[in-house]
């Protein structure tokens, strides 16, 4: 019963010619009767069932040509009425032409009956399609809004469906295609226009679209000029599909990450299992979004067990949630003795090192602490992962710590140095840097979310300050690529496109939330210690990998006995800025760039 109640294109097809069949019998009938007012002579209707087989059939022949079958039920606009009459003038017209070269074989018959019968057609059949759209509209009042396809694919086919169900508030009216495929110019999927891209802007005025949803992958160029034609046009409301599998997608918001992801192309999973899998690994800062992230895909490439650290209770809870059997340490990573407990019972065979103070103007208020967790805090996990004979150590640093301005930038720089120079014996010791995550706790992206949902300003320190960006999952996954090849000493750079403007990205997320004439963009002055541009080489002599997306950066030499001492100074002294100079020379400690 339920497969006879659900809607496909035939069915409806089969009931709109039933109908119509139906309906111009009666106009038909009812012309007559006013004709002869409501008294039809008997001898005028020998020639009933002709007149009406002949019609209908022009009638069906024509509605079929103009495709007017193939619209939609719920989808049925005033474009599609416009087609209606079309047939219906043409539909006449060719009977008309009928008549006149063979009337005898329909006489009697009074000529006014089709004049009466054309219009009456019009307004049962035209009437029938536009209850639909009357009941569409009200329905429009609680959320349901026309829309445009963009990508002429199967998953297409999908929302379509989906719209039909009622299971999303969008109805589709036309369908674009984004590739050049001949195939795909003036064809129907589910009986829904394709168009050519030419022709965008005209059909969203015709039809009255307001929404738009993404039905393909395209990568963040093609996605920014698509969302900047779209938003010229009128569409403010973008969704994408979000691949899941088959009949699991689903619809959500266009966001900024979207708009800014690089997706690299040359992600090695093979190489990033055979790292990991089978393989103790233990994490710092695994509560945090890059760790986290890291701890997530070695539970998914197979390691043998997760060692998962962080002082952050919540955090640590909150992924210990996401990863069964996860070994879960609450420890400051500062506490040598705690430390070495840990690293001593697990005996790991990886460790990612990904636990610091990140936030630029915190730690720029607080040098003592900043220094000391991500130095010697660093430094612990560095010594103990040599002292205990472990495989592979991994360093999660910064753009920042080129030519670093603020304090944090410089004491990830203190690490990159120790790390490279420090006698590892058989562990190899790896770091890799790279610029801001999409999304992260300290980027800036959540920031201006919240202060556009209260309705903004949004606020940008500096109308030229330009960062690098690259989201999480893909940053991660190349931090595990990079150290699968690393053969110990290495500073990998990860690649990662071409610097973003910050008031540029502030512009497209306001424009994303649709509130161009709503919320203004601040400009608020550079913080302690931020810098206008970030740099991911400290020279131009990079080393390309076989990997496009991971570099490796020229080494720095510092005698490791004369660093040691300067660290240990460092830590002990009030002028923590002049020993991070010492140890950092280009290390400019301003707030202006």
């Amino acid at each position: 019963m339920t497969g006879l109640l659900h809607p496909t294109s035939a069915k409806r097809v089969a009931f709109f010619i039933a109908a119509d069949i139906l309906l111009s019998l009666l106009t038909l009938y009812f012309s007559y009767v006013l004709r002869f007012n409501f008294s039809i002579p008997s001898n005028f209707l020998e020639s009933f069932w002709l007149v009406f087989g002949s019609i209908v059939v022009m009638k069906i022949a024509m509605m079929y040509l103009f495709r007017v079958y193939f619209a939609v039920w719920r989808f049925f606009g005033f474009y599609e009425a416009k087609s209606i009459v079309k047939a219906h003038f043409l539909a006449y017209l060719f009977w008309a032409l009928i008549y006149m070269g063979c009337s005898e074989i329909f006489a009697p018959f009074p000529r006014s009956v089709m004049v009466i019968d054309f219009f009456l057609s019009l307004i049962f059949l035209g009437g029938l399609r536009m209850a639909k759209r009357l009941f569409v509209e009200s329905i429009q009042a609680h959320g349901v809004k026309p829309a445009l396809i963009m990508g002429a694919n199967s998953r297409a086919s999908t929302i379509i469906q989906s719209a039909l169900k009622g299971d999303i508030p969008y109805y589709p009216q036309a369908i674009f295609s984004l590739s050049d495929d001949s195939m795909t110019k003036n064809a129907y999927i589910n009986n829904i226009k394709v168009y050519e891209q030419k022709n965008l802007e005209a059909i969203i005025r015709q039809k009255g679209i307001v929404s738009a949803i993404i039905s393909v992958s395209l990568t963040s160029g093609e996605l920014h000029q698509l969302v900047d034609r779209l938003n010229a046009a009128g569409i403010q409301e973008i969704k994408k599909l979000k691949l899941l599998g088959s009949e699991h997608d689903r619809l959500e918001d266009l966001s900024i990450e979207d708009l800014l992801a690089r997706h690299p192309k040359d992600l090695d999973s093979l190489v990033i299992s055979e790292f990991i899998k089978d393989k103790s690994v233990l994490i710092t800062g695994a509560g945090g979004s890059i760790g986290s992230e890291i701890a997530k895909l070695c539970h998914g490439f197979g390691a043998a067990s997760l060692v998962l650290v962080d002082q952050g209770e919540y955090n640590l809870y909150q992924i210990g949630e996401q990863i069964e059997n996860a070994t879960l340490k609450l420890i400051d990573i500062t506490d040598r003795v705690a430390l070495e407990g840990v690293v001593a019972e697990v005996r790991p065979d990886i460790v990612i090192h990904a636990a610091a103070y990140k936030h630029v103007p915190l730690c720029e208020a607080n040098h003592a602490s900043a220094i000391h967790n991500n130095i010697q805090g660093s430094k612990n996990i560095i010594d103990l992962s040599i002292e205990y004979g472990v495989e592979k150590m991994v360093i999660i640093s910064t753009d920042k710590a080129v030519r670093p301005t603020n304090v944090m930038g410089a004491t990830k720089r203190v690490v990159e140095l120790y790390a490279a120079n420090v006698a590892s014996g058989e562990t190899e010791i790896v770091a890799v840097r790279f610029g801001n995550v999409l999304g992260s706790s300290g980027s800036v992206i959540p920031k201006f979310k919240q202060q556009i949902e209260r309705g903004g300003p949004v606020t940008v320190t500096h109308p030229e300050i330009t960062r690098y960006f690259m989201l999480i999952p893909e940053a991660c996954q190349l931090v595990l690529q990079a150290a699968a090849i690393a053969k110990g000493g290495e500073l990998f750079v990860l690649d990662m496109g071409g610097p973003v403007k910050v008031i540029d990205l502030a512009k497209q997320m306001i424009q994303l939330y649709g509130k161009e004439d709503e919320i203004t963009i601040e400009i608020t002055g550079l913080r302690p210690g931020e810098k206008l541009y970030e740099e991911l080489l400290l020279d131009e002599n990079d080393k390309e990998t076989k990997y496009r997306s991971i570099f490796i950066a020229s080494p720095t030499a510092y005698e490791i006995s004369q660093l040691t001492h300067d660290i240990a100074l460092l830590l002990d002294t009030d002028n923590e800025i002049g020993a991070l100079q010492k140890i950092v020379p280009e290390f400019t400690h301003e707030t202006m760039v």
